[in-house]
C-alpha cells in the first residue's frame, strides 16, 4: 500500500483516474464507490492498493485542493428552491443556491460560484454570478464552453493599463548598432517567419548560411518577451495564471494583452525586436556541433506562411519561385537543415504520429462555411525541426550551467496499456517481439507499418493513449516521443509561459538577470502550467465538437459517403467523404442481425450472418440526429462497401 498525490479526472459513468503530480508514475485508477466527496479537478490524496482481483485501484484518501471554482449549468426551481444542474456529468453534485437568482428563470443557464463545497454534512452551495445567452446559437454556445472550462476573456483593468505603459515606453527603432545591454546587432541577416495565415503573434523568425565542409549554421530567434513582461508585475502575474494561449477557430484568448502579444513583441516583418537567439552550427548528419545562445536585435524580412512555402519547395511553382528569388536561397538552406535534423532524430527513434486534425473554415460573418483535414506538409516540418532543434540545445545548455530549467518530458509507456495496444496490432498482421521496457524506435516501426492503411489512425490514436501525456516538471526524466534525453519549450513565450520561464532561466546563466527560484518553486509552477495547458487542450477539443455539431444541424436527412474510423461496443464511427466530420452509427440502429462488437477483428459481427462492419469499410448513411448538449452527431447506416485493410492482406 502506498499514498500518491495528484488530479483527479472523472468519468461521466462515475469512476476516475488520479494523475500524479510527480512524473514518472502511471495513473491510478479510482472506482466510483471509493470517490467520497472529490470533484473532478481536484487535487486529492490517494492509497492505492491491490484490489480482490489483484489490480492496482484507489481510494481518495483527502482532497489537498479544491480547483473547481466556479459551475456552469441550468436553473432549476422546485418546492420554493433554486438549484444549478450541470449538463457536464462528470459534476456529479447538483448545486443549492444560497440566494434567489434576480431577473431569472426556470431553465436558465447560469455561472455559479461556488461558495460551500460537497460534504457528509453539506450540499454543493453557491451564488449565481452571470446568466448565459439563451443556448443554440454558435456565439452563445462559444460563450458556454468559456465558461465551463473556467477560461478568463477579459484582462484585468490594471494588467491592461501595465501592458500600454510598457508599449508606450518600448523605442520603435534602435539607431545604434552598439547597444548598451550587449544585444548582438542581427539586422543584417535575412532572417524570415512562417506561420499560419490567421496568425497574428509571431513568436520565432529562423535564418540560414550554408558554410565549407557542408555544414549550415542556423538561428532561430524568439521574441524576447521577459524583457518586457517583468517578475512579479502585474503582467507576469496573469500570464502565469493563464499559463498559454487558448485557440478556437475565429478567436484567440492570448496569454498576453494584445498591445504585446499581436504587436510589441510579435516579430513582424521590417521593424526592430528585441530576441533571444539561439544559433546552431551543424554538421553534414544533422549534429549540433556548437552552439550559442545570446540576446539579440534583427528584424524578420519577410512574414511568410506555410502554404507559400510548400508552393516554392514542394510544388515549386516556377513563376513563384521567380517573384521570390531573394527567399529562395535562405528557403533552401532551412529546409535541408530541417532534412538533416528529421532523419537524425527518425534515427534515435523519435516517433512521429499521423493524427489529421479538423480545420473549421469560417464565412465572413463568422457562420461555419466548411470543415476540412488540416493540411501538414513539409513546410509545417522544416519549422518543427528547427524549433525542436533549438529547444533541445537550449535544455542542454541550462542543465550545463545548473541554473535550474522546466523541462517538457514525457514517460515511457504504461506497460498494461502497451500490452494491450501490442495484442491489438498482432491481431491486425504485424509481427515481431514485444519485450519491456518498449524502446521507441520499435514503436516507430508500427507506425510505419500501418501507415496508408485503413487502420493506420486508429493505430495511431490507440497509441497515444497508450502513452503517458508529456507535461512540465523542473525534473528532468527525458521525452520519450521525441527519443530525447534533455528538452525544454524556448520558442513560442508569447503563448506559453513555461517558454518565459526558460528564457529568464537563460538570462541568469548569462549573468543578466538574479531571477533564480529553488527547484520546488520550479516544479510548482511546472505543475501549474501542465495544468492550465491541459484544461486550454479540453476547451479547444470541445470547441471543435461544437462547430462540428453546429456544422451538421442542417443536415438532417441528407445523404453522405464515408469510411469506418473506430468501432466500439456501442456503434462505429464514420468519417464523412465530404466533411471532416465524424459522426457515430449506434448499435441498436443496425438492421437484419444482432451485432457485438469482436475483439479479434475489431468490428462488430452479426451472430446470425456473420457479417462483418469493420475499420475502413466505405459506407452511407444519413444525417439521423445532432445532440448539441453531447457534442455528438448520430448517423444511420444505408449500405456498405469494403475496403482494404490490414485485416483483408
Amino acid at each position: 500500500m502506498s499514498t500518491i498525490i495528484g488530479e483527479l479526472s472523472l468519468h461521466y459513468e462515475g469512476y476516475g483516474f488520479v494523475a500524479p503530480t510527480q512524473s514518472g508514475h502511471p495513473d491510478v485508477f479510482i472506482p466510483a464507490r471509493l470517490m467520497g466527496d472529490a470533484m473532478h479537478g481536484d487535487l486529492v490524496e490517494v492509497t492505492v492498493r491491490k484490489n480482490a482481483k489483484g489490480l492496482m485501484e484507489g481510494s481518495i484518501k483527502a482532497i489537498v485542493q479544491r480547483r473547481l471554482k466556479q459551475m456552469v449549468g441550468r436553473l432549476e426551481y422546485q418546492a420554493g428552491k433554486w438549484s444549478v444542474l450541470s449538463e457536464d456529468q462528470r459534476v456529479r453534485h447538483k448545486m443549492r443556491l444560497v440566494s434567489a437568482p434576480r431577473g431569472m428563470q426556470h431553465g436558465d443557464y447560469v455561472v455559479a460560484k461556488i461558495t460551500q463545497y460537497p460534504s457528509e454534512k453539506r450540499p454543493l452551495e453557491g451564488e449565481v454570478i452571470e446568466q448565459l445567452p439563451k443556448r443554440g446559437s454558435l456565439p452563445s454556445e462559444v460563450e458556454y464552453v468559456i465558461a465551463k472550462h473556467q477560461l478568463p476573456k477579459m484582462f484585468p483593468e490594471p494588467v491592461e493599463r501595465e501592458a500600454s505603459f510598457v508599449k508606450s515606453e518600448a523605442p520603435t527603432r534602435y539607431a545604434s548598432r552598439d547597444t548598451s545591454d550587449g544585444r548582438k546587432d542581427l539586422r543584417s541577416l535575412p532572417f524570415i517567419t512562417i506561420d499560419g495565415d490567421d496568425a497574428k503573434d509571431f513568436d520565432d523568425a529562423v535564418c540560414a548560411q550554408k558554410l565549407p565542409n557542408d555544414r549550415i549554421r542556423l538561428w532561430v530567434a524568439i521574441a524576447d518577451v521577459s524583457h518586457y513582461v517583468q517578475p512579479h508585475s502585474a503582467l507576469d502575474k496573469e500570464a502565469y495564471e493563464r499559463a498559454t494561449s487558448v485557440y478556437f477557430p475565429g478567436r484567440v484568448l492570448p496569454m498576453l494583452p494584445e498591445i504585446l502579444s499581436n504587436d510589441l513583441c510579435s516579430l513582424k516583418p521590417h521593424e526592430d525586436r528585441l530576441a533571444l537567439v539561439a544559433e546552431l552550427l551543424l554538421s553534414h548528419h544533422g549534429e549540433v556541433i556548437e552552439e550559442h545562445f545570446y540576446p539579440a536585435i534583427f528584424q524578420s524580412h519577410a512574414r511568410l506562411t506555410y502554404t507559400l512555402v510548400r508552393r516554392l519547395l514542394v510544388d515549386k511553382e516556377e513563376s513563384l519561385r521567380k517573384e521570390t528569388q531573394f527567399l529562395l536561397e535562405t528557403l533552401e538552406i532551412l529546409s535541408e537543415a530541417a532534412e538533416r535534423l528529421k532523419n537524425l532524430r527518425s534515427m534515435r527513434g523519435s516517433l512521429d504520429f499521423d493524427l489529421p486534425e479538423p480545420e473549421i473554415i469560417l464565412d465572413l460573418t463568422g457562420g461555419i462555411e466548411h470543415i476540412e483535414k488540416t493540411e501538414r506538409n513539409w513546410s509545417h516540418q522544416i519549422i518543427e525541426e528547427l524549433m525542436i532543434a533549438a529547444n533541445e540545445a537550449v535544455a542542454r545548455f541550462l542543465v550545463k550551467k545548473k541554473v535550474g530549467c522546466v523541462f517538457r518530458v514525457h514517460d515511457g509507456p504504461d506497460p498494461e496499456k502497451i500490452s494491450r495496444f501490442y495484442k491489438i496490432v498482432q491481431r491486425l498482421g504485424f509481427q515481431g517481439r514485444f519485450h519491456f521496457p518498449v524502446p521507441s524506435h520499435h514503436l516507430m516501426k508500427i507506425l510505419k507499418y500501418f501507415k496508408g492503411h485503413a487502420e493506420m489512425r486508429l493505430i495511431n490514436s490507440m497509441l497515444l493513449r497508450s502513452m503517458a501525456q508529456a507535461v512540465y516538471s523542473a525534473n528532468n526524466i527525458g521525452h520519450f516521443g521525441l527519443a530525447s534525453k534533455c528538452y525544454c519549450h524556448f520558442t513560442s513565450p508569447i503563448r506559453r509561459y513555461p517558454d518565459l520561464i526558460v528564457h529568464r532561466l537563460l538570462k541568469t546563466a548569462w549573468g543578466d538577470a538574479k531571477w533564480r527560484p529553488p527547484e520546488i518553486l520550479l516544479e510548482q509552477m511546472s505543475e501549474h502550467c501542465s495544468r492550465q495547458e491541459r484544461r486550454s487542450m479540453e476547451a479547444e477539443r470541445e470547441m471543435i465538437a461544437l462547430h462540428m455539431t453546429l456544422f451538421m444541424q442542417d443536415k438532417l436527412g441528407e445523404t453522405y459517403e464515408g469510411v469506418i474510423s473506430h468501432v466500439t461496443k456501442f456503434g462505429f464511427f464514420v468519417e464523412l467523404i465530404d466533411y471532416f466530420v465524424e459522426g457515430l452509427v449506434p448499435l441498436e440502429s443496425l438492421k437484419g442481425d444482432i451485432y457485438a462488437f469482436d475483439q479479434e477483428h475489431l468490428a462488430l459481427k452479426g451472430k446470425r450472418h456473420k457479417k462483418l462492419f469493420k475499420i475502413g469499410d466505405r459506407v452511407r448513411i444519413t444525417v439521423e440526429e445532432v445532440k448539441l448538449s453531447e457534442r455528438r452527431t448520430f448517423l444511420n447506416l444505408l449500405d456498405t462497401k469494403n475496403t482494404f485493410s490490414k485485416m483483408d492482406a
